[in-house]
């Protein structure tokens, strides 16, 4: 299985839309690694409880809701201004200092810089309190799952993220709150640590944010971490992706290839539509908390 997804992503490019690594699985089969082993714990009567084990995926609907627009949808960013899917081409940050400028001052005016979680991502860190919640992978870089309060225990982020940054030369780690609140002063960020063995003289390598540009590789081991964990989960819910997004919408077949039950919740077609067992087309900021709610009122 592991070998025919690794094949597709090779033929997958992974900013255009793809159906073949969802028809390649067009129905469930039984599983091939076992679930988790539910958490057990006991109900005030002394019966048994078992807890589920539920994996998620999220896409950018679920902080369409927090007031950050999507990239690709029809009245997507990238959809009506595509020059400026260069603020995140790495050829162009490489090698422009203009673009990169301008790169660094539209991050910080967007709304990926100033959202806030909304209803629906707090609903996710009530789910992993309840301690259900094994794996939180999303192909968003906006960090909201770490604003709302996810643990980095179950946060994958799939495409990078814009919480942290880093030097591009002696891999220095910045908090980009702290790159941000000094724009003004240095709009082409430099690192300015000082090399032990140079003299003390200040590194200079070029500082980016940790999101992934287009043309670089996303971070190791995550695609590895989320399939594994969820084609281990009692349950995968996908939460406001289309699924057209590889190598991130591949882990839904291979959760499907493993008879992981799906739950895809996202207001247009995905597609993967076939590989679920349940479909919910209502809005995310009122529907995930609900279905987080029924989840946990089930388990106790």
């Amino acid at each position: 299985l592991h070998k025919a997804i690794r094949r597709q992503r090779q033929m997958c490019i992974r900013d255009s839309p793809c159906t073949a690594c969802c028809a390649m699985f067009p129905t469930r089969t039984a599983a091939i690694h076992p679930p988790f082993n539910a958490g057990r714990q006991t109900h005030s009567c002394g019966k048994p409880v078992t807890m589920k084990h539920i994996a998620v995926l999220t896409g950018a609907g679920i902080s369409t809701s927090a007031g950050i627009p999507d990239f690709r949808g029809p009245d997507g960013v990238w959809t009506k201004h595509p020059e400026q899917m260069s603020v995140y081409d790495i050829d162009s940050f490489l090698s422009d200092k203009e673009k990169r400028e301008y790169s660094w001052r539209w991050q910080k005016e967007s709304p990926v810089w100033n959202a806030q979680p909304g209803a629906a991502h707090k609903a996710l860190v009530k789910l992993e309190k309840a301690g259900m919640l094994t794996l939180l992978a999303t192909q968003n870089f906006d960090a909201l799952h770490e604003k709302a309060g996810n643990s980095p225990d179950v946060i994958v982020n799939l495409h990078g993220t814009i919480g942290t940054s880093h030097c591009m030369k002696c891999h220095a780690k910045y908090d980009t709150a702290d790159i941000m609140a000094r724009l003004d002063e240095e709009p082409d960020p430099h690192c300015h640590r000082t090399l032990p063995y140079s003299g003390g003289m200040p590194c200079n390598g070029l500082i980016k944010t940790d999101v992934v540009y287009f043309g670089e590789a996303l971070p190791d081991g995550a695609m590895e971490k989320s399939y594994k964990l969820a084609s281990r989960a009692d349950e995968l819910w996908v939460i406001g992706s289309t699924l057209e997004v590889y190598p991130a919408a591949s882990i839904v077949p291979v959760a499907a290839q493993a008879g992981v039950p799906i739950t895809i919740m996202n207001m247009g077609r995905t597609q993967c539509d076939r590989l679920a067992s349940r479909l919910i087309r209502d809005d995310i900021a009122v529907a995930l908390p609900k279905l987080v709610d029924e989840t946990i009122s089930a388990a106790q």
